[in-house]
This record gives C-alpha cells, structure tokens and sequence, in this order.
C-alpha cells in the first residue's frame, strides 16, 4: 500500500488525524434532540405497530430532525473527506424496523436511531462513519464493522506487511486516548458497549495461515477494524455538536483510510 505525503514530506494521513486544525465547527441549529430522545423512549416503552400507527406524526417530527442532523454532520465532515460530498441522509439512515424473522424478540421497531455515512452507501462495506442516537446508549464510530473472509484475510496482510504505517496510525496518543487499543472494550447485545473501544470482536487464536507468534498478532486477530466512543445524551444539544462528532471521527479516519486501501480493490 503506497502513502500519499503532503508537500512538507509527512504523510497524507497525518492531516486527517490533526484534525483540530482543519475542521471549523459548523454552527448549526442543533438537531432537537429531546424530540428524538422523548420519541424513541415512548418507542421502548410501547414498541407495537399499533402505538407506532398512533404517533405516526411524532415519528415523522423525530426521523425529519434526526435526517438534519445527519445532513449537517456530512457538511462539516465533507472538508477532510471529499468522497462523501454526494451522500444525503436517505443514503446513510437506516430503517426504524426490525428483521424479527429469526430473532425471539419480535418488537418491531428498534430503540435507535442509526446512520451510517459511507460514500459507498449503507449496505456498501467500504468503512465510514456512524451515529448511534438511543436514550442513554448514544455513541459515535469509525471505520468498517463487518468483512467478508476474503477482504479480512487481505487487511490482514495490508497491516502485516505495513505494520509500522498501521501502528502509526492506531498507536498515536491521539487515538489511543479516544478510542484505547485493540480489543480491550466490548459491543455486546442490548447496547451494552464500553466507553470505548477498538474492535468489536476478535478470534481467540491467531486466524488462519498466519503466524502466531507474530508480536502485533492482536491486530490480526481482529474481525472488525471499527473503533467507537459514547458520548452522552446531551452531546448532540450543543451548537457545534458536528464539529465535536467531527473530530472524534477525523481522529479514527487514518485508521479506516487504511483498511478502506483494502477494501476497495474488492469492493
């Protein structure tokens, strides 16, 4: 994987991680997110079609403010990554129902709200950056959450044979301190998800044709290469909530600028 370099020699990722420098707060009318938050806390309480049939309008008020908030999170983020530019919320929010066809639970709605802003799309695997709104679970993550065998096996071998790029990238005080280091925090069922974390899950042995007692095997271990922070509920009520968002995601892109070099030959 070559490295694109700035014309002072650094590396072309380093501006995405200093990213206090490039981005200017966007001072947006924040999202109303009590709307959202009182919205969806009715939804888990009530979770039925019959309520969602009732307070159709309520769930329109919330979805509609919830899009806003998307559309302005990819106008501030559109300065450090140009190749979401094209996407509006229609492309990156996903359905408010559930697949129950193989689940125990069959309440049809989910309890969040969640939008994945990739410039691949939403069902694309190319990584990008997600919002996750739910009363008292709300957080923010980076990077591509699930991989087919074939595009895993390839990352692998991207961050095997650039392991001192990749360290670089994902050791930095900068993202160790946001997001910690690889597979020590946890995604579980329910929401119930660290502070914050890198990777949501990982194999306990070294994965296949690789060898074991490679000293950053932990990487190679990983299933997933995407990192998250939670933020609370009060987050998004601040003016420059985007630009906050924005920063915690520029701190992880060089992360997933890297893992995308190996998706995209793929994808």
């Amino acid at each position: 994987m070559a490295t694109a370099h700035l014309a002072n020699g650094a590396p072309s990722y380093w501006m995405a991680a200093s990213c206090d420098t490039i981005i200017q707060p966007q001072h947006h009318k924040p999202m109303n997110i009590h709307l959202i938050l009182n919205f969806l806390q009715q939804l888990a309480d009530n979770n039925s079609t019959a309520w969602m049939h009732e307070h159709k309008a309520l769930y329109q008020e919330a979805r509609k403010e919830f899009e806003q908030g998307v559309a302005d999170t990819i106008n501030t983020l559109t300065p450090i990554d140009p190749t979401i530019a094209h996407l509006a919320p229609k492309d990156c929010c996903f359905r408010l129902n559930r697949d129950i066809r193989f689940s125990q639970d069959k309440s049809p709605y989910k309890r969040h709200f969640g939008a994945y802003i990739s410039a691949h799309g939403k069902k694309g695997l190319h990584g990008g950056y997600y919002i996750h709104v739910r009363p008292g679970h709300c957080l923010l993550a980076t990077g591509a959450y699930w991989l087919p065998t074939n595009i895993l096996t390839a990352t692998r071998n991207e961050i095997m044979g650039n392991i001192d790029e990749w360290r670089q990238r994902v050791e930095s005080s900068d993202f160790v301190s946001t997001y910690g280091h690889a597979n020590e925090g946890y995604w579980a069922e329910d929401d119930d998800v660290s502070p914050q974390g890198f990777g949501i899950a990982h194999l306990k042995k070294a994965p296949r044709d690789f060898p074991a007692d490679y000293e950053h095997i932990g990487y190679l271990k990983m299933k997933d290469y995407c990192c998250w922070k939670r933020v609370g509920d009060d987050f998004f009520d601040q003016a420059d909530w985007t630009g906050r968002a924005c920063r915690l995601f520029g701190i992880a892109k060089p992360m997933m600028d890297f893992v995308n070099g190996a998706i995209d030959d793929y994808e």
